[in-house]
């Protein structure tokens, strides 16, 4: 099914306002242009520039009331679980220290999915993260794409875990790993991740073993944390 040109047109003005205001373009605190000059400036229809607006009142990035018009929201107020923020804000401003803020939350939930996982996995959820697994391998030999791959195994375990709410994070998760292992590869200067590594924590899983599964997935984020860490400014 395809989408309305309308919703096309705001999903469009959505993104493009959206990243404006992440990038510094319109200041904390200051007004965006009303919504008929919206519809001015970027040539849609105002009940496209409405739905937009609410798009991104929805995210936390601005509010609109009557009579104030619409501000634009401290990064506080931002939704950072909603993966066109997320996506918006790595692909505009991305800083280690946001990278470091993510894996630190990689670590307080992955090793436990991988731990339930161990725990709940179903055969076919078994089979989906040997198949990710077998993709990494053929990324080394350039038959797959690496980050797919590598994207593909995390949210593998994470729907595997049988936690409803850990399952709802692999959207989230899969966002930001696309910046993040890009950029904790480039550091170790290689195009992809151990494979032995993720090989491990799905014989964890495969093999029921929660506390190793928890063990193996808790040491290569440690690891990240630390190369991380390494490249962080002492002064910042």
């Amino acid at each position: 099914m395809r989408s309305s040109p309308k919703h096309n047109l705001t999903h469009q003005l959505t993104h493009n306002l959206g990243m404006a205001i992440v990038k510094g373009d319109y200041p904390v605190g200051s007004g965006l242009p009303s919504e008929a000059d919206l519809c001015l400036q970027y040539d849609v229809s105002r009940s496209a520039t409405r739905e937009a607006v609410k798009m991104l009142s929805a995210k936390g990035l601005i509010s609109s009331r009557p009579k104030q018009g619409i501000l634009v929201l401290p990064e506080s107020s931002w939704n950072m679980f909603d993966t066109d923020v997320l996506s918006w804000i790595l692909n505009s401003k991305p800083s280690l220290t946001l990278l470091k803020e993510f894996t630190q939350v990689r670590a307080a939930i992955e090793p436990e999915a991988a731990a339930l996982a161990a725990l709940n996995a179903s055969d076919e959820q078994i089979a989906e993260i040997e198949k990710a697994l077998s993709r990494m391998a053929d990324a080394d030999k350039g038959l797959d794409d690496p980050l797919d791959a590598d994207i593909a195994f995390h949210t593998a375990i994470l729907l595997a875990s049988g936690n409803r709410f850990i399952a709802q994070l692999t959207d989230f998760i899969g966002t930001a790993l696309r910046v993040s292992i890009r950029y904790t590869n480039r550091i170790k200067g290689v195009p992809g991740a151990d494979v032995q590594k993720h090989a491990d924590i799905f014989n964890t899983i495969q093999t029921r073993n929660p506390e190793q599964a928890r063990e193996c997935v808790s040491t290569i984020l440690d690891e990240a944390l630390a190369l991380i860490d390494s490249q962080l400014d002492p002064q910042s």
